[in-house]
């Protein structure tokens, strides 16, 4: 099933109810859980992601993908006691973003090789490490382009409703392409991983993240930080990368990074708007720093 209605959902309900253990409404986009009444969808105060009892939102959140890509999608997510089948469908006639998830507790069924996993530790790893896959880049191990896409909307609508600022930062290595081509692609490599860790060891807390966006780009989201803070923390990572070696090989070539900062306040501005005045600064910055030399 790809997709579905709102006449279909009201029909198909009983029949919902008895294959699966949870059935509810989501709205992906901002979050929160959804009330089917006289053939519409009603917000409602519950927060979707609520559920899983860790009080943060899902990394490889599946119902925002069905949205966006208009598809169904299925995924394995380990709760407080419990290990659940969810699928998520999207409802491809309502007014707003709506997204249909079934949940089936397949805790005693969905067993891989040996272990209690009711004690939960081996399974949730193994879970942790599926989820992970989605929405990580396997050389850094932060964030990838499609965590960008699904997460950065959501942190725009909860930057606008709480009437604070959120900045977005797009970091690029500079001379990148001539350590690649002096010293190798495995030094290369190397380079964007070390640069990667010295940024996200930088960022605090959960409502701060990092992806690599692409080669030696990165992008840092920022919630609740003005442009001025945001210089400062992205300054302070600048000299930090710029103490790094980039190996014993290339002793004397040094590292740095060219930054562009977009900070949206109160004034609605969509992710790709957001992403491409970033780029923009960005790429002046190094312009300007490349005619300095």
């Amino acid at each position: 099933m790809d997709n579905i209605s709102l006449d279909e959902i009201k029909d198909k309900l009983d029949f919902f109810y008895k294959m699966y253990d949870i059935v509810r409404l989501v709205d992906p986009i901002n979050k929160s859980v959804l009330d089917y009444r006289q053939s519409s969808l009603v917000g409602t105060p519950d927060v979707c992601y609520h559920y899983w009892e860790n009080n943060r939102i899902c990394d490889n959140c599946i119902s925002i993908r069905s949205y966006y890509e208009n598809k169904s999608f299925v995924k394995m997510e380990k709760s407080r006691d419990n290990v659940l089948l969810v699928t998520a469908i999207p409802i491809d006639n309502a007014d707003s973003p709506a997204v249909l998830e079934l949940l089936k507790d397949a805790t005693d069924t969905m067993l891989v090789g040996n272990g209690d996993y009711n004690e939960g530790e081996i399974f949730s790893r193994f879970i942790k490490e599926l989820n992970d896959a989605a929405v990580r880049d396997p050389l850094t191990s932060l964030y990838n382009r499609r965590f960008v896409n699904e997460r950065l909307p959501f942190d725009i609508i909860n930057a606008l409703l709480k009437h604070k600022p959120l900045s977005v930062c797009f970091i690029d290595l500079d001379n990148f392409k001539s350590i690649n081509d002096l010293y190798g692609h495995e030094t290369g490599d190397l380079t964007i991983k070390a640069a990667g860790e010295v940024i996200s060891r930088n960022i605090s807390h959960e409502d701060v993240w990092v992806a690599r966006y692409g080669g030696d780009e990165f992008l840092l989201c920022l919630s609740d930080t003005d442009e001025d803070q945001a210089r400062a923390i992205v300054e302070y990572m600048q000299k930090e990368i710029e103490k790094m070696p980039v190996n014993q090989a290339a002793e004397g070539v040094s590292l740095s990074i060219s930054f562009g900062i977009e900070t949206m306040k109160n004034v609605p501005v969509t992710a790709e708007e957001l992403i491409r005045r970033a780029d923009e600064k960005m790429y002046k910055a190094k312009k300007e720093k490349s005619s300095d030399i």
